[in-house]
């Protein structure tokens, strides 16, 4: 008996939602892109703050009720980073952030 070729994927159809769109139509995807870009939006009013060497290794993390973290590469850049936490809650207060504390957390390295 000869084994099932296999399939090939499917090209989206003219109906298929764009991802903007289909984020934009449930309310906890949407809700979830708010997050994602306020983290974003953040993340560029204090990046100026950052020393540029160490601005490289940070990127934007989740933001909930509780926290926002600040994510970076290994453990000398969070170290140093967490030292400016207090400027850069201070300058997120100035540019009207306000909410949660700053955190920071190193990346998990990818596999």
């Amino acid at each position: 008996m000869a084994a099932p070729k296999p399939t090939l994927p499917t090209l989206p159809s003219k109906d298929s939602l764009s991802v903007s769109r289909a984020l934009g139509a449930s309310a906890a995807l949407a809700s979830l892109l708010a997050r994602v870009r306020e983290s974003e939006a953040r993340l560029a009013a204090v990046r100026g703050l950052i020393a540029p060497e160490l601005a490289a290794t940070v990127r934007a993390g989740p933001l909930d009720d509780k926290r926002w973290l600040l994510l970076v590469e290994h453990a000398a850049a969070a170290a140093k980073l967490r030292q400016c936490v207090p400027q850069i809650e201070a300058a997120l207060l100035a540019r009207g952030f306000t909410g949660p504390e700053v955190r920071i957390k190193v990346r998990p390295r990818s596999r």
